[in-house]
Parts: C-alpha cells; sequence; structure tokens
C-alpha cells in the first residue's frame, strides 16, 4: 500500500493561480480546501477525526478572515500538532501570530517582491494626488464648480520626498518616484540599505527630526508590529514641515489617525493619501470630509498580476518545503 501524500489546506481565496496548484502541488501532495463556514466548524474539523486532520502545511489567503477569522493564538494552538508550515499570500502577516506559531514549531512564509509593483504605483498615484491637488479637483468638477476652492499645487520637482522603510515596496516607490522627478528623496531605516543608489539619501535615527524637518510628502512603508504601531503619530506629525503631506500605503494601524485629522484640521498638513485604515473595511467618517484627503480601498495589491504573483509565490513556498523541508520567504521574525 503507497504511503499517502501529506495534506495540504488551501485556506482562502485562489484566484489566478488554479492550474498552478495542480502543477506546483498535485503531485506531492493531498489538496484539501478549507470550506468551513464558521470559526467554530474550522476547530471542528481540525480535530482527530476531522477532515483537516495531520495537514501538515496551510496555504493562507486573508480572505479566510471572513468565515474563520485571524491566525491568532486561539486559532494556531488549535492547529494539529502536524503542521509546520504557513505560506502567508502577502507580503503583510500581521493578521498572523508569528510568536505562537514559532512557539508551536510552525514556520510562517509571505511573499515579498510579488506586491512591490502594484503597491509602489498606489503610492505614486497617492503622491501626485496629494501634491497636485487631483482629489479636490475632481471633486470640484463632478459638483459643476470647475476649479473653485482649489489650493496652490506643486510639480513634485519642487517637492523633498521622504520614505519611512526602504524595503522593496519603498524602494520599488523610490525609483518611480525618482522618474518625476523629486528635487531630493531622502529614507529612514533601522540601517541603510546595501546598494541604494547615490540619489538616495540616508538619515538614521538620530537625524530623524532633521528628515522630517525637510519633508514635503511623507510616504509610509513600514511592517505593522507591536513596535510599530502608532509610530506615525501626533511627535513625528508635528515634526514634519509645515503643509506636507502624508500617504500611507503600508497597514493602517501604523498611522495614529487622530493625530492625522487633527493636522488636516488646523492646517499643519496640507493634504494626505490613504490606501489602508486600523478598522477595514471600516473607514473613519471623518476621513470623508476633507477634499484634499484622498481616499482608496486597499488597492495597493489589486492587479491581476501582482495577485497571480503572490498566489505563485505562496504556493511555491509549500512545495519548497515539502520537497526540500523550507521554503525561501521565511519571515523574520522565524529566522
Amino acid at each position: 500500500m503507497s504511503k499517502p501524500l501529506p495534506k495540504i489546506l488551501i485556506c482562502g481565496d485562489i484566484i489566478w493561480a488554479h492550474d498552478d496548484v495542480k502543477e506546483l502541488l498535485g503531485g506531492i501532495a493531498e489538496i484539501v480546501r478549507v470550506d468551513s463556514q464558521t470559526r467554530s466548524e474550522f476547530f471542528t474539523q481540525l480535530s482527530d477525526s476531522g477532515k483537516f486532520a495531520n495537514a501538515v502545511g496551510i496555504y493562507r489567503h486573508n480572505s479566510s478572515e471572513g468565515r474563520i477569522g485571524i491566525f491568532d493564538k486561539e486559532l494556531v494552538e488549535k492547529l494539529p500538532s502536524t503542521v509546520k508550515w504557513i505560506a502567508h499570500n502577502g507580503a503583510g502577516y500581521d493578521q498572523i501570530d508569528v510568536h505562537t506559531t514559532k512557539d508551536r514549531g510552525i514556520c510562517v512564509s509571505n511573499t515579498p517582491g510579488a506586491v512591490d509593483d502594484a503597491t509602489a504605483t498606489t503610492a505614486l498615484f497617492l503622491l501626485i494626488a496629494t501634491i497636485r491637488q487631483f482629489t479636490r479637483a475632481e471633486l470640484s468638477a463632478r459638483a459643476g464648480s470647475w476649479k473653485n476652492n482649489l489650493q496652490p499645487a506643486h510639480d513634485p520637482s519642487a517637492m523633498t520626498l521622504s520614505i519611512l522603510g526602504l524595503g522593496g515596496i519603498g524602494m520599488r516607490f523610490a525609483q518611480m518616484a525618482h522618474a518625476l522627478p523629486m528635487k531630493r528623496i531622502l529614507y529612514h531605516n533601522r540601517n541603510p540599505v546595501k546598494d541604494a543608489p547615490e540619489w538616495l539619501e540616508y538619515f538614521p535615527k538620530e537625524r530623524l527630526a532633521e528628515m522630517l524637518n525637510e519633508t514635503d510628502v511623507l510616504s509610509i512603508h513600514v511592517p505593522l508590529r507591536k513596535d510599530t504601531e502608532g509610530l506615525v503619530g501626533e511627535a513625528l506629525i508635528r515634526g514634519l514641515k509645515k503643509h506636507a503631506r502624508i500617504i500611507n500605503t503600508a497597514r493602517g494601524k501604523v498611522l495614529d489617525e487622530d493625530a492625522l485629522i487633527r493636522a488636516i484640521e488646523d492646517g499643519h498638513l496640507s493634504a494626505a493619501g490613504l490606501d489602508v485604515y486600523p478598522d477595514e473595511p471600516a473607514i473613519n467618517p471623518k476621513l470623508l470630509q476633507f477634499p484634499q484627503i484622498t481616499i482608496l480601498p486597499h488597492m495597493g495589491t489589486e492587479t491581476e498580476e501582482s495577485q497571480r504573483s503572490m498566489e505563485v509565490r505562496a504556493l511555491t513556498n509549500l512545495k519548497d518545503f515539502l520537497e526540500h523541508g523550507a521554503g525561501n520567504d521565511l519571515i523574520i521574525e522565524h529566522k
């Protein structure tokens, strides 16, 4: 009797890579789709007698949250002891309790790089919209007011852009913005980025206040962790040059939304561009009152190309785990 294939759970949507599931995993794994409609049903099916018992790996997409919730401590502790790899589809993985997974010997991978172009072009749109006041202008045109009540706009070449977090997305955005061009492009990381182009100016922590004081547009590109929640708060925002702009394509909770609103109300910030929010899909209704705030419904990775690339990369991490014992995109907390 042949040995049964290791069981892989598909938890969440696969939109574009259906054929890749079969191609990458079909011959080396038993593929089981998670069809649980509730969290409690999922827990029951994870039991020794359930159909998800003895799974060794999980493909996870955020879309599963609506049915079974996030992969918090409670859920991770319910997973069978056989689970050793969770391949998350996405660059950000704040919906997974990475500390509990580590304690249980479960590795987590993400999909860095796959989202760089799509998220960077979203940031580029927000950059141009906030500098040129395009959202206010569109609202005026739609209201039949033509160009009434517009504020002074600027050319990108007159503006200094600062990037908070120069990872893959931040670097790709910097390259796109440089092509406009910008007057200057500055960045802050814990450490300088190796092989960064000479036109990117590094500001360490002890010079962060100096960078903020020179900033016309601050673009946020840091992951959401306990130490980054509320990172862009009152003090940092008030450290920006007066009439600066903030754009956020990272995670909503990295930015203190109330502090942002206060700075918009009193004129310290002239505009903002937001693609992410603390309580998605809910958007703070106060934000909708300001024509100088460009609002998108988390469009960062909403392209066919990026989504397919993310799906394939997550599936490839599972394939590599099954064949070689590990995927290539282990998250930093598990290294």
